[in-house]
């Protein structure tokens, strides 16, 4: 029989202790978030459906970036045991520098657009956690001023080359002046991918209000009055790109004709580390390392330029295996997670971005949301190490991750097959011609029907 008694004062003291109230509602929100999903939700409600849509969205059919995602939850790890893993090391050196954890912040475009506080939030947090924060070509911060956000860490920027060369020249001339260590020389951007949501939303810089802008920003004042209250959004490396939606800004900025030869010529200028990123094939990963370059960074641009590129966490551990010994490789697109982080380091990666993960954090809360985006990073990093049971970085490999797919190729002689009935068939060479015999032969068709074309029969 369970013997009862009359409740002791003290005792319940003891057991009913009250959490002290947190009266800032910026802290009260974001002590809330225990993953990155959770910041993502916080950001959605508290941001304008514009510029949440042009953070959240990719490409077309958006599968690029579902894929990116899914990969990583397709992840099967395999720990260790009795290793004795009390603490574990998170930290990387990467391009010739030291890094408190194995990922940065990536470049992200139109970032004060999404709070009012943009690059100056993310350098500064990235600053203080001793990690890398990159500074795109189409950021709404200046150079200087990430600098100046900014002072003692590392500063990395992302170019984009426009069809005005002198304008690339100039930034990196800039970035070099400021202290920026390395470059990123971005080569999956000839043109605007097709991001439909921003069409929809009829999403450009400057903003083009509409009633609709109006009604959905009204429950978001805090947005609303950051937004009237600063200076302008705007471009602060460019002058000379003028106003219009996303993809016309990019189409009138980037040039499709970029080739090997300018990223010779940036070479030739940029005095610190160069990586290429956007690399999507390992043949184009070998022709770059034997170029020279320092990394590669495997991204399909967050899923926001072709829809239906490959899913860089997939690639990562064939390329590793045949560069890996001749230059860093760097990877991006779809890391919701620490844990996400660990499988890439595991199957060869040296870094790791994120992007989306810092905006979410940023919207949610500014520079107190980047702070929490790293931290939670960190949480799950550390914590899945000592579930591995690895105490650095550098003891963690193949042995540890299954990629489980979902997305199987077709069976290979099938595609032999096709590429053997392709390659049989007659191919026209088309060149051009004079004026005058375009003349002459259109003349001549009018007067005589042209005969119908052989036909090549292929063998079954």
């Amino acid at each position: 029989m369970v013997k009862r008694q009359f409740p002791n004062p003290r005792e319940l003291a003891q057991l009913m202790q009250f959490k002290t109230p947190t009266l800032n509602p910026t802290d009260r929100r974001l002590e809330k978030a225990l993953t990155i999903a959770d910041l993502r939700a916080i950001a959605k409600r508290r941001t304008p459906k514009a510029p949440f849509d042009y953070t959240e969205g990719a490409a077309e059919g958006e599968l690029s970036l579902a894929r990116a995602r899914q990969a990583f939850q397709d992840v099967e790890f395999h720990p260790s045991i009795l290793r004795n893993v009390p603490v574990v090391d998170t930290t990387r050196e990467v391009l010739g520098g030291p890094s408190a954890l194995p990922f940065g912040i990536a470049p992200t475009g139109f970032t004060r657009m999404m709070q009012t506080e943009g690059e100056v939030a993310g350098a500064g947090a990235a600053g203080a956690a001793g990690i890398p924060f990159t500074l795109s070509t189409l950021g709404t911060t200046s150079i200087e001023d990430v600098r100046a956000a900014n002072p003692t860490g590392r500063n990395w920027f992302q170019l984009y080359v426009m069809r005005k060369r002198e304008i690339s020249y100039g930034l990196v001339e800039r970035a070099a002046s400021a202290g920026f260590d390395a470059l990123f020389f971005t080569v999956d951007t000839p043109i605007a991918g097709a991001r439909l949501r921003d069409k929809r939303n009829g999403f450009s810089i400057p903003p083009q209000l509409t009633l609709g802008t109006v009604v959905n920003a009204i429950p978001r004042p805090a947005w609303w009055i950051n937004f009237l209250t600063t200076p302008p959004l705007e471009f602060a490396s460019l002058t000379s790109t003028g106003g219009g939606t996303v993809a016309e800004l990019l189409d009138q900025a980037m040039d499709p004709t970029i080739s090997f030869e300018d990223l010779d010529i940036i070479r030739e200028m940029w005095p610190g580390k160069i990586l290429v990123k956007g690399v999507q094939t390992v043949e184009d990963a070998k022709l770059l390392a034997d170029r020279g370059v320092d990394g590669i960074v495997l991204s399909n641009h967050g899923g926001r330029q072709l829809d239906r590129a490959p899913i860089p966490f997939h690639l990562l551990p064939h390329v590793v295996r045949e560069v890996g010994d001749d230059l860093e490789v760097h990877l991006d697109t779809g890391i919701m997670n620490g844990a996400d982080i660990v499988a890439s380091i595991a199957l060869g990666a040296r870094f790791t971005l994120v992007g989306r993960a810092y905006l979410y954090g940023l919207m949610a809360g500014g520079r107190r949301g980047v702070d929490k985006t790293i931290s939670i990073l960190r949480s799950e990093i550390e914590r899945t190490m000592k579930l591995l049971e690895v105490a650095t970085l550098d003891e963690l490999g193949p042995q540890h991750v299954t990629q489980l797919a979902r997305l199987q190729p077709v069976a290979k002689p099938v595609a032999d097959a096709a590429a053997a009935a392709a390659s049989s068939q007659p191919k026209t060479v088309r060149s051009p011609r004079p004026t005058a015999v375009k003349a002459a032969t259109s003349k001549s068709a009018k007067a005589s029907p042209a005969k119908p074309a052989a036909r090549t029969s292929v063998a079954k």
